[in-house]
């Protein structure tokens, strides 16, 4: 009989930080599109910080969406792009700086909002009671966040590196 094989990512420890991280999003993407997928609607996870922030503020820059957001600028770019395709919002340049697009929601990108508001009460719901069953993951990450802007991992990694040279 063939022996189990380990979980190399979770005996790493904090060596494998990164990969542990990309596979619990991962495994929380997925379970966020079966959620849309039983309720029969196209809403890609992806999409939910632009979304919801357009919801809430209006009208926004794709520099805004990227500052508040704490993603990068191409980021949201890439989403804009994939949201102005499935007709969810629109997208014109600044009329005072036309090198700058201003993002909002289209009809049809108001109308599914309004659609998904309870759902989106029933994720932060689950998401408040997951994060207490596993004992405040988000103030763990917080934690991260607040270590890597005083350190990179990059910094960290090349002091490591000249110690052993």
């Amino acid at each position: 009989m063939e022996e189990p094989m380990k979980d190399y990512v979770a005996e790493m420890g904090g060596a494998a930080l990164g990969a542990r991280l990309r596979r619990l999003s991962a495994a929380i993407d997925a379970d966020a599109s079966r959620v849309y997928a039983s309720r029969g609607v196209r809403f890609e996870q992806r999409w939910f910080g632009v979304i919801n922030q357009l919801a809430l503020a209006g009208p926004l820059s794709v520099r805004q969406l990227a500052d508040v957001l704490g993603i990068s600028h191409a980021s949201v770019s890439e989403t804009r792009q994939s949201l102005e395709r499935a007709g969810l919002i629109t997208s014109e340049a600044d009329p005072g700086d036309a090198r700058r697009r201003v993002l909002a929601l289209s009809p049809s990108g108001g109308a599914l909002v309004s659609q998904l508001r309870s759902l989106w009460d029933a994720f932060d719901e689950a998401a408040r009671a997951l994060d207490a069953e596993a004992g405040g993951v988000t103030e763990a990450l917080a934690r991260l966040e607040e270590a890597l802007a005083r350190k990179s991992l990059f910094e960290r990694i090349a002091d490591s590196a000249a110690s052993r040279t």
